[in-house]
């Protein structure tokens, strides 16, 4: 028998950052607006919206800006952006952005690779950052990418993620993502790593973010639920992929999340049927299809309806 699964939890989606930033192609301002506006219908409380990194270096987030500009604030929607650095959060200062988020990576590979920085030298920047964030009321939170392990370095020393999270709280940040970006995490890892910082950093709030890249997320994100999670990220049609880890697939998918939860009792607040009409519009934009199963194959309660009509 599982125990100790809670009765609710909140998902961010991510499908317009993370999910789109590795597109050939560019949904159109419009076209990303609009999908802005069915995530909101849909029920997310949490969205990512884009990022404010370089232009040239992810031209998909170019107009993370005017996107942000178009929709305004929403009532009850945390709309958020990746940031790489302090003109990150005057660009979210510029286009009235109420929430940023900073990333470094355990692996010092992948940090390099993301953010051209060392580890340290990402740390040393959040300092202004924050200060500059908070004199404008814009909250920020961080994510650390490759807590489980990258495929540079392999299992990434729980000491590493350790000197991370203290960093974060050091600058007042209390607001943190695991990102298993490389999609190398396994649910006994997971649910290890998850059980000793809840326990050892109570201060601070928790975001999960899998990557299906070898077909453990959902697995891996049932072990952090076991494990006391209840706030995790995820992507229409499991659409995604970060461009600087060699052979990364995509996150999860929104919808087959949320319909496994909704499957549990475990309450979301996100119509899973909006959100499948959302992954099909994106497969439409994108003219590919989305590595999505619900998307496939249908929920399961449909299928008994149909049975008994």
């Amino acid at each position: 028998m599982m125990m100790n699964l809670p009765e609710k939890v909140s998902i961010c989606e991510v499908g317009l950052r993370d999910g789109l930033q590795n597109e050939k192609v560019i949904p159109s301002t419009d076209d990303k607006v609009e999908l802005l506006k069915a995530c909101i219908d849909a029920g997310y409380s949490v969205i990512e919206v884009g990022s404010f990194m370089h232009p040239k270096k992810v031209p998909q987030m170019a107009d993370t800006d005017e996107v942000i500009k178009r929709i305004g604030n929403v009532e009850g929607v945390e709309l958020r952006a990746l940031i790489p650095n302090v003109r990150g959060v005057q660009r979210a200062i510029d286009c009235g952005c109420k929430k940023v988020k900073l990333n470094v990576s355990a692996s010092r590979m992948h940090n390099l690779k993301n953010l051209n920085r060392t580890p340290e030298e990402s740390v040393a920047g959040f300092t202004d950052c924050v200060d500059l964030a908070k004199k404008n009321n814009i909250a920020i939170s961080g994510s650390i990418s490759m807590p489980f392990a990258s495929p540079w370095e392999g299992r990434t020393p729980i000491e590493d993620v350790d000197a991370i999270i203290e960093a974060y709280l050091k600058v007042g940040i209390d607001e943190i993502s695991l990102s298993d970006a490389s999609g190398q995490a396994v649910p006994n890892q997971v649910y290890d790593l998850c059980t000793h910082v809840r326990e050892k950093y109570t201060q601070a709030s928790w975001w999960l973010h899998f990557h299906n890249t070898r077909g453990a997320a959902m697995a891996n994100i049932l072990a952090a639920m076991q494990a006391g999670m209840t706030q995790f990220d995820t992507s229409f049609g499991g659409l995604g992929g970060c461009p600087f880890v060699p052979g990364a697939a995509g996150n999860i998918s929104s919808e087959d999340v949320i319909n496994m939860l909704d499957e549990m009792n475990i309450q979301t607040g996100v119509d899973v049927l909006k959100v499948m009409a959302i992954s099909r519009k994106v497969s439409e934009l994108l003219g590919h299809g989305l590595d999505s199963y619900v998307l496939r194959a249908g929920r399961s309660k449909d299928l008994i309806a149909s049975q008994t009509e």
